[in-house]
């Protein structure tokens, strides 16, 4: 039986939509700076905690900071010396990435792709592990709002990567079955929750942390980033799968 067409693409944000290094290294450091109170000791402690080298700024594929949500992180950095009550740490820290918004770097001409897709037919969604008002804020900054038809952060009630919550609500509010869905990230929290739910396209992108021998394996196609994601990609490889 031949697949079904793709009629929905669920988008993760960072390392995806935004470029992971050029975006979340300052971010990610500033977040340390904060959580160690000035302890610069402390900062290069809990960036490692996170998965993230502090001299050279590369963070680990499905590390704490390239994957978690930010209760993760703070729960992960109060145990490793911050000392905050984790929902002071955490609200410290969301306030913090959402502020960010404004220094995020795009992979592509996000305007430009998103209205391709969205004039081919497709349903399009966010899901990421940071805060829903992120995700809206980036949305907006980045005039994107026409065009986006779901949002979900970890926050929003639909559960967390790689649990399949987030695609299950957005196939629920579109209208259209898991298998009708194409799920894009660059983790592989992305993938196995597109794996989780059911997803019927799981595409892998590089411009984030995750690296091709990490994600090919849990991915049906690997590219090297979405601005190289030809539209009809998701009607010939679904058409193609049995």
């Amino acid at each position: 039986m031949t697949a079904s067409p793709i009629k929905a693409i669920l988008f993760d944000k960072d390392g995806t939509l935004l470029d992971y290094q050029r975006t979340w290294a300052p971010i990610n450091r500033a977040a340390a700076d904060l959580a160690a109170s000035g302890d610069p000791a402390l900062a290069a402690h809990l960036l490692s905690v996170g998965g993230m080298d502090a001299e050279s700024g590369q963070t680990s594929s499905n590390s704490l900071l390239a994957a978690g949500n930010t209760d993760e992180i703070a729960r992960a950095w109060i145990e490793a010396g911050a000392r905050f009550s984790v929902g002071e740490l955490t609200a410290a820290l969301d306030t913090l990435f959402t502020a960010a918004v404004s220094d995020a770097v795009p992979v592509t001409n996000l305007v430009k792709l998103f209205r391709n897709l969205h004039e081919r037919g497709f349903r399009l969604g966010i899901a990421s592990s940071d805060s829903q008002a992120a995700i809206e804020s980036l949305v907006e900054r980045l005039s994107l709002t026409p065009w986006i038809d779901f949002i979900a952060g970890y926050d929003s009630g639909y559960g967390v990567k790689p649990e399949p919550g987030m695609l299950l609500a957005f196939c629920a509010a579109m209208g259209v079955a898991p298998a009708q869905t194409a799920v894009v990230g660059d983790n592989p929290h992305d993938m196995n929750m597109a794996i989780s739910g059911g997803a019927g396209l799981r595409v892998g992108v590089l411009t984030g942390t995750g690296t091709r021998d990490v994600l090919q394996p849990l991915c049906d196609v690997c590219l090297p980033g979405i601005q190289t994601l030809a539209t009809d990609i998701f009607e010939n490889i679904a058409a193609s799968r049995t």
